[in-house]
């Protein structure tokens, strides 16, 4: 191989890692632009609290019906086309989500959008792994990094024109444009190859191996789901903070996430991914028992940045413990994980309510802090 070739195949793979970065901001983005959307919908289909709760259900309905399905269509038709249907479902549901004003359609549009998610986010963490493997060095992190940091750009950047007076589908609109000239650029450097093997079966039932990781994974997502839905709650009526201030504990959780994944990868070189995951699995327990003991707002909230600091690597992790295990093909395997793992975002309100109705709600984050030590347990075998 002569030094031009050497350095046009660089160029290629450091394009398709750049274009990997890019989908997962286009993810992250796309994604975070409803939140802002909600309050909208409510007024506009008239919904009470409890109706909303069970039209918000739907989009999670989507994504566990199209997570599954993701890893036998991109095992067909490669990363890329899978990629761009479900940003093209992404860009055509956002619009609708700001318009719509029956309960109805807006459930339909809810479960097309949560499909969409589903299937780039099986998707683009199939396309990391690849990348991740062919490179020989610890990128994944970084990857997951990216997705946070889109989800910050687009919830802010809808606020902030909802805030300068455009009107919801005017925001989305742009949210819009913005997401197809991100996947204009990148789309010819993502992965076109197909992943299924001749004469390999398009699907086979999860392996004991991958339902464990699954399993893992269900713990690390409702640590982070504990904190999106009750760690507001817990300041409020527990720690005594302002309603106005409640929303402080998940945006300090979430910058502390976005600056650990994006040290992550240099941290997993240094350290290693045995050390990464059990240091960052026990912090993040130590965090949560630091909220629930210490009865202080200001120490509340350290905890919840060290939660944040110490499960932002860990997802990142599994995914790649996932692309290296040989038990099942590698697109069936992070399919059946992300289905497995994100129902622990869905379930996760329900169960920490159930143990806070009977025990208390510090009790509920107790018990998540033990799970987290399973976690923390596991990790020379995860990563062996």
């Amino acid at each position: 191989m002569t030094i031009r070739d050497v350095r046009q195949a660089s160029a290629s793979a450091g394009a398709t890692q750049q274009a990997t970065r890019t989908v997962f901001f286009i993810a992250g983005m796309g994604m975070a632009a409803w939140a802002p959307l909600v309050p909208y919908a409510k007024d506009r289909a008239q919904l009470t609290d409890g109706s909303l709760g069970t039209l918000l259900l739907f989009l999670g309905l989507g994504s566990l019906i199209a997570m599954p399905l993701t890893g036998m269509l991109v095992g067909r038709f490669g990363c890329r086309s899978i990629i761009a249907l479900g940003s093209a479902f992404i860009v055509l549901a956002l619009p609708l989500l700001a318009t719509l004003d029956t309960p109805l359609l807006l459930s339909l549009s809810l479960m097309m959008f949560g499909a969409a998610i589903g299937l780039v986010d099986v998707a683009i963490n199939i396309q990391a792994v690849e990348v991740e493997k062919a490179s020989g060095r610890a990128m994944m992190s970084g990857f997951h990094g990216f997705f946070s940091v889109g989800g910050i750009v687009g919830a802010g950047s809808v606020s902030a024109a909802l805030a300068l007076g455009l009107s919801p589908v005017q925001a989305v609109a742009l949210v819009a444009v913005v997401l197809m000239a991100l996947f204009g650029l990148c789309q010819r450097h993502l992965l076109s190859q197909r992943l299924h093997q001749q004469g390999a079966p398009l699907f086979v039932l999860p392996q004991a191996w991958v339902l464990f990781l699954g399993g893992l994974c269900f713990i690390l997502f409702l640590t982070e789901g504990s904190i999106l839905d009750w760690g507001a709650l817990f300041l409020t009526q527990l720690r005594g903070l302002p309603h106005s201030h409640a929303g402080l504990g998940y945006a300090l959780f979430s910058v502390a996430m976005t600056l650990g994944r994006l040290t992550g990868d240099r941290i997993v070189r240094l350290c290693g991914r045995t050390a990464t995951l059990c240091c960052g699995t026990l912090c993040a327990a130590g965090g949560l028992l630091l909220a629930v003991s210490v009865p202080s707002a200001t120490m509340t909230l350290v905890g919840f940045v060290l939660v944040g600091l110490g499960a932002s690597n860990a997802v990142p992790i599994m995914f790649s413990a996932a692309g290296n295990q040989r038990v099942m093909p590698v697109n069936l395997a992070i399919s059946s994980m992300t289905t497995i793992g994100y129902a622990g975002i869905l379930a996760g309100p329900a169960l920490i309510g159930f143990i806070s109705q009977g025990y208390g709600l510090a009790a509920a984050f107790s018990v998540i802090a033990v799970l987290l030590l399973i976690v923390a347990a596991s990790a020379r075998l995860i990563t062996r």
